[in-house]
């Protein structure tokens, strides 16, 4: 590739295409979270610059969740009396004091929305498929074909650390099959944890092939070092070419790492970015790896100390659900990661404190593959789909909705009953959350319809809310401690207001189920839940999804706070930012 060609996305066309629509994101966004405050003007709405001198003039319908849909279409931008044409980063410098945008921030702020920008420029040079189209193709067709990313984020593609040819190569939107490398880590620093029944040298001969294996041992033999005193590491090519090459050249100088070369099979990245797909061999293990770009308010490294209680928490947790009688019968699974390997670099473990990215630069974890346990007729998708709007402002949704020849209300019903109604259940009888967004989620489909969900991400993301919840030992991590007034915000916020005010909006919009048919679908679904349960009447009562309002909580001002640790994981609660209240959609249904 030449060097105009890595930038041919970045077209003025494109780019003013873009802005328009990341400015629509960012004005709806702010509006929802109370950082801007549109004013009515006539049939539209205005908001004013910092120092009032510029005017951003657009409509917009007003939804429940204080869900402003903007019509990207209609945004002007003004000052002087003479109309500007929209500019991104303009936008947010003319909004830094009503944002909350410190002088450090900012700028690598601007630095993400540039990135976001261009990668929106480049998914506007794929072919455009319709959603209907894509409600037909494969489990990984879908997860390549989705252009938005976090629904609620503005900066949601920043990958901070990639250069133009990297993202060419492993931004899950490119579709590029990648080969990991592979390293052999001496065992004095790297440890190896699986879930039972999981013994080291079989999985990873099972994982790579008896033959890549031979070939990575003889790497070894050849430079008189003993197999027999590693582990095999997977590594995000991109982790060893500008990370572990140059950061942690005493691990290889000394042997403690060993370069092996890459494995055969090819992989796809996906929506998370650092987790990969074997295309080669769909019904082995995803990849989780370490990846030192920044992304979306954190730095995407990995825990070596995490990752020796990952095996030992999904047990755990898959032991939970086949023995529940409810969630089982809603079908709901775990991916679980079965094993995982972490490096501990001691020198800067020494200089740093648990939170560091230094610490979190070289282990991995292995993930079942949901594909082995498809039915006759059965297909995956993403979660985060049913959001993905069309270029002809068709919904993901509504094509399953459509091609399910069901009526909006059943579709909804049953993709509640396999999705939402496993989070209620967790939470109410065993104080249990997820971090259940649409990245997180996975939907086996048939004919367009939900049959069951699988949950995933699963030790770095659950807690358990009860601080006197007897847990085994090695899953004792997952105890948090949450004030009891905003345990509920695990649903209210994640559930309601980062996922299903979307997808109401969209349906709505479409003219497919009204916002009231939708709400009234919840709330139908929630009270069957617990009508089923009703020896947790005490616990519905304390804990009332029914309540007239719930507290606002702020994902973008967490991010524009602080963009490389937006939350501490071990409390996150503390760094919630709550502004005001929302109207509970489900009150007095």
């Amino acid at each position: 590739m030449s060097l105009a060609d890595a930038v041919a996305h970045l077209t003025p066309e494109r780019w003013e295409q873009a802005s328009r629509l990341l400015i629509r994101k960012a004005l709806a966004e702010f509006a929802h979270e109370r950082l801007i405050t549109p004013e009515p003007d006539g049939e539209a709405y205005v908001v004013r610059s910092d120092d009032g001198l510029t005017r951003y003039r657009f409509t917009a319908v007003r939804r429940a969740l204080d869900h402003w849909q903007v019509d990207a279409a209609s945004i002007t931008r003004h000052r002087d009396g003479a109309e500007l044409p929209l500019a991104a980063l303009d936008f947010f410098i003319e909004l830094k004091e009503s944002l909350g945008l410190s002088d450090e921030i900012l700028p690598v702020y601007l630095e993400e929305i540039s990135s976001t920008l261009s990668g929106t420029c480049y998914k506007l040079t794929k072919p455009q498929v319709s959603s209907a189209e894509l409600a037909r193709a494969g489990f990984q067709a879908v997860e390549t074909g989705m252009t938005e990313g976090h629904p609620c984020f503005v900066a949601n593609n920043g990958r901070l650390g990639f250069g133009i040819h990297e993202y060419l190569s492993y931004a899950p939107e490119t579709a590029s099959p990648i080969r990991l490398v592979w390293l052999a880590a001496h065992r004095s620093r790297a440890a190896f944890t699986a879930g039972a029944g999981i013994e080291y040298e079989s999985f990873v001969r099972q994982e790579l092939g008896e033959e890549t294996v031979e070939r990575f041992h003889g790497v070894l033999t050849g430079q008189g070092l003993d197999p027999a005193d590693y582990l095999l590491i997977p590594v995000h090519p991109w982790q060893w070419w500008n990370k572990l090459s140059v950061t942690f050249a005493a691990e290889v100088a000394r042997r403690h790492l060993v370069c092996l070369g890459e494995g055969d099979d090819e992989y796809l990245a996906q929506q998370s970015i650092r987790t990969f797909f074997n295309t080669t061999h769909p019904e082995k293990h995803y990849v989780k790896t370490a990846l030192s770009v920044l992304n979306m308010g954190f730095m995407r490294g990995l825990s070596a100390a995490y990752m020796e209680a990952t095996p030992a928490i999904n047990d755990w947790l898959a032991r939970l659900i086949e023995g529940d009688p409810v969630l089982k019968s809603t079908g709901l699974s775990i991916i679980r990661e079965r094993a995982a390997v972490g490096y501990r670099h001691l020198e800067y473990e020494q200089a740093t404190d648990r939170y560091s990215p230094y610490r979190k630069m070289l282990a991995a974890l292995w993930r079942e593959s949901p594909v082995p346990s498809l039915g006759e007729g059965e297909s995956l998708a993403t979660m985060a789909s049913l959001v993905h709007v069309d270029h002809e402002g068709a919904s993901f949704a509504g094509a399953l909705i459509e091609r399910s020849g069901l009526a909006p209300k059943e579709w909804l019903r049953r993709y509640l009953r396999a999705y939402y109604t496993p989070l209620l259940h967790s939470f109410y009888a065993y104080d249990l959350v997820y971090m259940p967004h649409g990245e997180n989620v996975i939907l086996v489909l048939k004919d367009g319809v939900v049959q069951r969900a699988i949950y995933k991400d699963i030790a770095e993301e659950i807690a358990v809310m009860d601080p006197d919840a007897v847990l085994p030992p090695e899953v004792s991590r997952i105890r948090v401690e949450v004030p009891d007034d905003t345990k509920l915000l695990s649903i209210f916020t994640d559930v309601f207001d980062c996922y299903f005010r979307f997808l109401a909006a969209n349906l709505a919009t479409e003219g497919i189920l009204s916002e009231d048919g939708f709400w009234d679908t919840v709330a139908e679904v929630t009270r069957a839940y617990q009508e089923s349960v009703p020896e947790l009447a005490d616990k519905f009562a304390r804990y009332d999804m029914f309540a007239p309002e719930f507290a606002l909580s702020c994902l973008n001002r967490l991010q524009l706070r602080n963009n490389r640790q937006m939350v501490d994981l071990a409390d996150p609660s503390g760094a919630l930012q709550l502004v005001g209240n929302l109207k509970n959609p489900l009150a007095g249904r």
